[in-house]
C-alpha cells in the first residue's frame, strides 16, 4: 500500500476530514489528503512536543495556521482541540500520523481510527 492510501483510508472513514503523513523527525511530507500541510514551525512544534510538550501547553499547537488547544501530549499522542474541531497526532517508529475531525464528531471515535493506524505501522515496523 502507498503511503498515499494511508491518508486516503483515514480520510474514508467519514470521521476524519484532512490527514497528513509526515517523518518521525517532521522534515518531510510523506502524504496528504484533503490539503492537509503543515508549515515548518507547526510540525518541528508538534514534532519536539513528543518529547517535551511544555512550548504545547504553554502554547498549544497549530495546524494550518489554526491554533488548537492542547488537550493531551505524551510520548506517543497528541491531541487537540479548537471550538467543535479537534486534531490527532500519533508517533509511530518512523512517522508522525496528523489528522483532523470537523465539528460534528466525537473526538473518540477519531482518535480511535488514528490510533489503529498508530498501531498497525508500529507492528509493521513503521
Amino acid at each position: 500500500m502507498s503511503w498515499q492510501a494511508y491518508t486516503d483510508n483515514l480520510v474514508a472513514t467519514g470521521k476524519l476530514d484532512k490527514a497528513v503523513l509526515y517523518s518521525r523527525a517532521g522534515d518531510a511530507v510523506w502524504a496528504s489528503s484533503n490539503g492537509l500541510q503543515l508549515q515548518p514551525a507547526e510540525i518541528s512544534e508538534i514534532a519536539r512536543g513528543f518529547d517535551n510538550p511544555t512550548g504545547l501547553q504553554s502554547n498549544g499547537l497549530h495546524i494550518a495556521g489554526q491554533k488548537f488547544m492542547l488537550i493531551r501530549a505524551d510520548d506517543r499522542s497528541i491531541y487537540g482541540r479548537h471550538d467543535a474541531e479537534g486534531v490527532v497526532c500519533v508517533r509511530t517508529k518512523q512517522t508522525i500520523l496528523i489528522a483532523h475531525y470537523p465539528a460534528g464528531i466525537v473526538a473518540g471515535e477519531a482518535t480511535k481510527i488514528v490510533e489503529q493506524l498508530a498501531d498497525y505501522l508500529i507492528s509493521v515496523q513503521y
